[in-house]
């Protein structure tokens, strides 16, 4: 460890402690600034120490904390479906100077998208009285009156069966468009686009599922917002895989190419 004066540590802004919750500081900043000298943000580059540092921490807290519940499949507490997840830190330096990183899951963590100490979400879709919430109910409700129909008698409503379902697709699509169109993205000039405009330029005739919920671009995306300037990124897989060997606790992946790589291309261009 370095010593170092305790003047010689930059001031901590007004908006940075707006940001606490979210940017994590490392606690010997000499040692992070030599660690970090000549650091350039790249994809392609091998772990970097400070990534390193900020991962253990990060597991350390899943490992020991007791604010939340997720069944991870590591031990026989959970209750449901085993749901592992993908975690990632960025490595950042703020405005003032400061070094530290920020963290942020793939997904719902818990069945939530808000936790202290991790980023928001690109679009919170949970969100209570929010569009979405209305447009799953209409869609439930729309299922409910086919099922209904078609255990009173199929055939005679046949006509009315069609039309619902009819009003079920378009009104499917309308709220997936809508919900996609929410998927905003800053890039490190300032510029913003959406995801649905990223996707579409790349060939794909519209955002694979998921998209915008990986850890790589809800990282960036709270780094661009707060003026924090990214230097690394690591992401690594925590729990059991239910679905794939792919994913092997603990382990170290890359930012994944479909979902992820016109988002960070955008982001980062």
């Amino acid at each position: 460890m370095i010593d170092i004066e305790a003047d010689a540590y930059p001031a901590v802004t007004e908006q940075e402690q707006q940001t606490d919750t979210a940017f994590c500081r490392f606690t010997d900043q000499g040692a992070a600034r030599l660690m970090a000298e000549s650091l350039t943000f790249s994809l392609d580059g091998d772990m970097h120490p400070l990534c390193e540092i900020a991962v253990a921490e990060l597991q350390q807290y899943l490992a020991l904390q007791n604010e939340w519940k997720h069944n991870f499949g590591l031990d026989n507490d959970g209750n449901g479906a085993v749901i592992g997840k993908m975690f990632g830190v960025l490595v950042v330096r703020t405005q003032s100077g400061i070094l530290g990183y920020l963290s942020a899951f793939s997904g719902k963590l818990a069945n939530k998208n808000h936790h202290n100490g991790f980023v928001e979400p690109i679009f919170d879709g949970l969100e209570a009285g929010g569009f979405v919430n209305a447009g799953m109910i209409r869609l439930s409700d729309i299922n409910r009156e086919i099922d209904m129909l078609c255990r009173e008698d199929a055939v005679r409503h046949q006509p009315a069966i069609a039309q619902l379902k009819e009003l079920r697709k378009t009104h499917s699509t309308g709220l997936q468009r809508r919900i996609l169109e929410q998927y905003n993205f800053r890039n490190k000039a300032g510029d913003v686009k959406n995801m649905v405009d990223i996707f579409t330029a790349r060939g794909y005739k519209q955002p694979p599922a998921g998209a915008g919920e990986c850890a790589g671009p809800k990282l960036l995306q709270y780094a661009f917002r707060h003026q924090m300037e990214p230097l690394a990124l690591a992401e690594f897989w925590w729990g059991l895989s239910p679905k794939s060997a792919t994913w092997k606790h603990g382990a170290y992946y890359k930012p994944c190419k479909e979902k992820c790589a016109p988002i960070l291309d955008y982001m980062l261009s």
